[in-house]
Formats: structure tokens, C-alpha cells, sequence
């Protein structure tokens, strides 16, 4: 039998013709760092749609506290209009949101890793990130953000809720006239609406945590400019 010219060349190298997500599975197992490039920068499409999703997050969630619904037969004021267009403008940019996190390049979270539970390797990858980090602070230490998959499955989960509040809410816009069938949206609408605050200030607060921590993990979402380290002379 004749081998090749140079045995090296029939090799596969680490990560070689690797999904990008069945390398994030394997690297959280490991415990270990991710390759290069695997969880890089976001894309400027992903940032903008992020940006755009917690302004507009913010604005209805604010604006929801001082926003009062019209009696029968008052003109709305100018408060509840610009709420719900801007909550009509949050249901367009979700679903972009979505549509892109299926199409968008493979160096990127993809949709199946923000919904992982129908997947048993990615329900243990999950499993595997807690105990690590479980581990990690155990050991005095502050969890690191190299634990892609539980990341994932929690950003999915805050697209799943934000996903429910504005479907509710364009529907009750809909079918505001049909009270009977709009009254168990808006209560749907609320219910998430209160759910998003919980995720927002739980997931924001862990954000700013691991930036101060040293993750920049807000340098690779928003542009934020990373403080570079002191040159040695």
C-alpha cells in the first residue's frame, strides 16, 4: 500500500472542517478556552439588531409605568401612541433578529444554540458549563465567560421572553376592538412584560459584572473601546 508523499498532510488538524457550535459543546466539556475566532467579535449586524432590541426593551418597559390606556371613546395621547408604534417597530426588529441568528455567519451563536433544549449533546454541554462554573466559584474564583452553551441557552431564553412580549402586544393591537379574545393577550403582554424586567436587570447586571472583571464582554456587543494593557518599554 502507498503512503502518502508526506504523512502530515493526511492529518486533521485540531478543529479542522469542525462545526463551530460541536466545537463550543466540546470546549465547554473540556473546560477549556474556545479556538480563536470561534467566539469572536459579534458582527455589526448582530450588534445593531442587539442595540435596537434593549433601546427598544427599554423604552417600553419605561414607558410602560407612566403610560395610561384611553377610556372607551378618549383619543389616545401622545404617550400611548409612541408606545405601541415602538412596540410595533420591536416586533419588526425581533423577528429580523431571529431570521439573522438562522442565516448569519457560522463564527456566530447560531438560532439552534439559543434554543438548545430538543438537543441532548447541548442539554449536557449545558450541564457541563454549570458544574464549571459551580467549580469556579467554589475555587474563590469569578466565573469566566468562556462557558458558551449555558451563555447561549440564556441569551435564548431573554429572545424567547422579549419574542412573546411583542407578538402579545402587536396582537392586542389587532384585536383591541375584539375584547374577548384581547383580554388574555393583554394578560400575556403584562406577565412577559414583568418577566423581561427580571431577565434585563439579571442579565445587564452579570454583563457589567464580567466587563469589570476584565471579559470586555461589553467591548465585543457595543463598540466599547477596550482598555489596552501598558506597553513594556
Amino acid at each position: 500500500m502507498s503512503m502518502p508523499t508526506d504523512w502530515r498532510d493526511d492529518r486533521r488538524r485540531p478543529y479542522e472542517d469542525e462545526d463551530p457550535d460541536d466545537i463550543r459543546m466540546t470546549a465547554a466539556a473540556a473546560d477549556a478556552p474556545l479556538p480563536a475566532g470561534v467566539a469572536g467579535n459579534r458582527s455589526h449586524a448582530t450588534r445593531i439588531l442587539h442595540l435596537a432590541m434593549l433601546l427598544i426593551v427599554l423604552h417600553q418597559l419605561i414607558g410602560s409605568l407612566i403610560v395610561e390606556r384611553p377610556l372607551p371613546g378618549d383619543d389616545p395621547d401622545w404617550p400611548y401612541l409612541l408606545h405601541e408604534w415602538i412596540g410595533l417597530a420591536g416586533f419588526g426588529v425581533v423577528a429580523l433578529f431571529w431570521a439573522w441568528a438562522a442565516i448569519r455567519n457560522a463564527r456566530e451563536t447560531h438560532v439552534a444554540a439559543l434554543i438548545p433544549w430538543l438537543s441532548a449533546a447541548r442539554r449536557r454541554a449545558i450541564g457541563t458549563d454549570l458544574a464549571a462554573i459551580a467549580r469556579e466559584i467554589m475555587a474563590g474564583r469569578p466565573p469566566s465567560d468562556s462557558h458558551e452553551a449555558f451563555a447561549s441557552a440564556i441569551h435564548g431564553l431573554g429572545l424567547i421572553v422579549v419574542s412573546v412580549m411583542v407578538v402579545s402586544g402587536a396582537s392586542w393591537y389587532l384585536l383591541s376592538d375584539f375584547s374577548a379574545v384581547a383580554r388574555p393577550i393583554l394578560t400575556l403582554h403584562k406577565m412577559t412584560a414583568n418577566l423581561m424586567w427580571a431577565y434585563l436587570i439579571g442579565h445587564a447586571g452579570i454583563a457589567v459584572m464580567h466587563h469589570l472583571l476584565g471579559s470586555n464582554i461589553l467591548s465585543r456587543m457595543f463598540w466599547w473601546r477596550t482598555s489596552e494593557p501598558p506597553q513594556s518599554p
